[in-house]
C-alpha cells in the first residue's frame, strides 16, 4: 500500500496487473491506492470476474499479483486518455485482459486504421442502394481495426433472412457506425449447420454468405459512404435494403 505523502504526490495515474511474464491482464486508472483493491477485492468478493479470477488463480499457484505504475501525476482526463489507449493496444493485439469495458471515449476517438479514420472525418452521404444490393450492419460483431478480413468475418454471417433478399443479394453492404465499411460480392449463401449451435435451431434458419471483395467499379459507388441520415432509432433489424 502507499502511504499518505506517496498518495499525494501520485495524483492520477494509470497501471497494469501482471502475473508472470510481461503481459498484463488488466489495465485500469485511478488514485490512492485503487491499484491495490483489486487484489484485496479477491480475497472478499465471490462474484465471477475475469479480473478476480484471474487474481485468485494467482494467488492459488503461491504467485502474488505484480503492480506497475505505467504513468502519474495525470489529470483525471489524461489518465482516462492513457489507459483507453492502452486497452484498446492491447485488445488489438489480441493479448485478451480481463477489462470488462474498453476505455473512455473508446468507440470515437480509439483505435482505428487510417481508412477508418477517412470515413469517419470525410464521408460523403450515400442517397441509396442498387436493386442488387443489401446493407448489414455490423456494430455488435465488428472490432475497429481489424482489417478487411475483419469486416468480411463480422459481415457474413449468420443471418435471417429470406429467400427473396439472398436472390436480390448480388452484392452486401458492410455498415460500422453509420458507414459503409467495406463492399463483398456474394458468390453463394448457406444456411447455418445445425451442429454450429450448442442448442435447438430456433425457427428462423440463419444464413451466411461466401463472398470477396467487390470489383472496384461497384465498390467504388459504395465504400467510405455515410447512411447515418438514413438510420432510424430503435430498428432492429440489422438488414435493409433500402435507405
Amino acid at each position: 500500500m502507499f502511504d499518505e505523502k506517496t498518495q499525494q504526490q501520485l495524483g492520477y495515474y494509470v497501471y497494469a496487473l501482471f502475473d508472470e511474464g510481461r503481459v498484463p491482464f488488466y489495465i485500469g486508472k485511478g488514485m490512492g491506492n485503487r491499484v491495490f483493491s483489486h487484489a484485496a477485492s479477491a480475497l472478499v468478493d465471490p462474484t465471477p470476474s475475469d479480473k478476480l479470477d484471474q487474481i485468485r488463480a494467482i494467488r492459488a499457484a503461491g504467485r502474488e499479483v505484480r503492480h506497475v505504475i505505467i504513468r502519474h501525476g495525470l489529470t483525471e482526463v489524461t489518465a482516462f486518455a492513457v489507459e483507453a489507449s492502452l486497452i484498446d493496444m492491447m485488445s488489438y493485439l489480441g493479448h485478451g485482459i480481463s477489462n470488462i469495458v474498453g476505455g473512455h471515449h473508446s468507440e470515437v476517438a480509439g483505435l482505428m486504421t487510417a481508412d477508418e479514420i477517412r470515413r469517419q472525418y470525410s464521408a460523403e452521404r450515400l442517397e441509396g442502394l442498387g436493386d442488387d444490393v443489401i446493407l448489414i450492419n455490423i456494430n455488435k460483431k465488428y472490432t475497429r481495426g481489424s482489417g478487411v478480413e475483419g469486416i468480411y468475418e463480422a459481415t457474413r454471417r449468420w443471418w435471417v433472412i429470406g429467400a427473396a433478399g439472398r436472390l436480390r443479394s448480388k452484392y452486401v453492404l458492410a455498415e460500422y457506425r453509420g458507414l459503409i465499411v467495406e463492399v463483398f460480392e456474394v458468390r453463394r449463401w448457406e444456411p447455418l449447420p445445425y451442429s454450429a449451435t450448442g442448442e435447438e435451431r430456433d425457427t428462423k434458419i440463419r444464413w451466411g454468405f461466401e463472398g470477396r471483395v467487390a470489383e472496384d467499379e461497384i465498390r467504388s459507388l459504395y465504400i467510405n459512404r455515410s447512411v447515418a441520415h438514413a438510420k432510424r432509432q430503435g430498428a432492429a433489424n440489422p438488414i435493409r435494403y433500402r435507405l
